[in-house]
């Protein structure tokens, strides 16, 4: 079965790094209302990220946002059907610590918690709060972050957890209560040593690529190498949605948020992903940051069904530019379609 959630706009601005889209500001109010409509509309989860620096440049993008988890406390108490699916880093993050506040969660959503596991990658975030291990390298943090979930798992299911690791040390640790069911995993790492991770540990893992082939391949992946551990894995990607009345209408709008491309702070982003020279030059014309579909609505669900098929995933993260009108629009419009199509 497909599953379609919701990217909520913790962050400001959104997925579109541009002057000219509807104002998201990263405030409770416009988080509560996408949830709350989501939920109306029938979409599967909505999943908020946990940001702690922006990128700069003329819209300060992404450098006002709320926390994760306790933002989607509030969400999971205002909702009661809609998953309910936060972010935590685990180089920030004690194990024992962040145990109790997914557990914390899962009881207050009545069972609809789920934990996106970041490894944390971007230095300028934690060196900030002194946060960032130079000793740490990449593969490293995901060593650490494997440790880190294997003790949270024990923490949900075991009386008392002892743990003697490279990167943690526990006695007979307790966390009670346990969540109401296990929590559901997920971890977007698509380097060679985060996707090893992403498989092995979590139950879903959110996979990207420059089009629909590369996404085929990094489910096909993912897939192949979930069954050689004995087990399986669902796969998912992000969709950004811009529709209007006609093709001609929505793909205008499009045009307008490309033009109002804040060049800033896109180069903030692609210097904290760690790109510079010509690398940062090929990408940094792109106000889009994910897969994007542009049309009416039959045109988008049209699009978003043959991607689907195409790339051989199991779900979708949506995010809108205006997300009162994009939910209300995608929920009513283009899931229906999504669902019959895939019965």
């Amino acid at each position: 079965m497909k599953e379609y959630g919701v990217f909520l706009p913790v962050a400001n601005g959104g997925w579109i790094v541009s002057r000219t889209t509807p104002l998201l500001d990263g405030g409770w109010a416009q988080n509560r209302d996408a949830a709350l409509l989501a939920e109306a509309e029938c979409f599967d989860f909505v999943m908020a990220m946990g940001k702690w620096r922006g990128f700069g440049g003329d819209t300060s993008h992404w450098g006002t946002s709320l926390e994760a988890v306790t933002m989607m406390a509030g969400i999971a108490a205002v909702t009661s059907k809609v998953k309910i699916w936060a972010t935590l880093h685990a180089i920030l993050h004690n194990p024992a610590v962040a145990a109790k506040m997914i557990s914390t969660l899962d009881h207050i959503s009545g069972g609809r918690a789920g934990l996106n596991i970041v490894a944390g990658a971007y230095r300028g975030e934690f060196e900030q709060m002194d946060a960032w291990d130079e000793n740490l390298s990449h593969d490293a943090r995901y060593d650490l972050t494997e440790e880190w979930t294997k003790i949270v798992k024990r923490l949900w299911t075991e009386p008392g957890v002892s743990f003697d690791g490279k990167y943690f040390t526990f006695r007979d640790c307790v966390s009670e209560p346990k969540p109401l069911h296990r929590p559901f995993l997920i971890c977007a790492g698509m380097s060679a040593r985060g996707f090893d991770f992403s498989v092995r540990e979590c139950d879903g893992c959110f996979i990207g690529g420059s089009d629909a082939a590369e996404t085929r391949a990094a489910s096909l992946r993912a897939k192949a190498l979930a069954k050689e551990l004995g087990k399986t894995i669902r796969t998912y990607c992000m969709m950004t949605v811009i529709t209007g009345t006609t093709d001609a209408e929505a793909q205008a709008r499009a045009q307008t948020y490309r033009e109002g491309l804040d060049e800033g702070a896109v180069r903030g982003m692609l210097e904290s992903y760690g790109l510079s020279g010509n690398a940062m030059t090929e990408r940094s014309q792109n106000a889009f940051m994910t897969q994007t579909v542009v049309g009416s609505p039959a045109t988008c669900a049209s699009r978003i069904e043959q991607f689907l098929r195409d790339c051989e995933i199991d779900g979708l993260m949506f995010i809108f530019d205006d997300y009162s009108q994009g939910l209300r629009v995608t929920g009513r419009e283009i899931l229906p379609a999504l669902r019959r199509a895939f019965a």
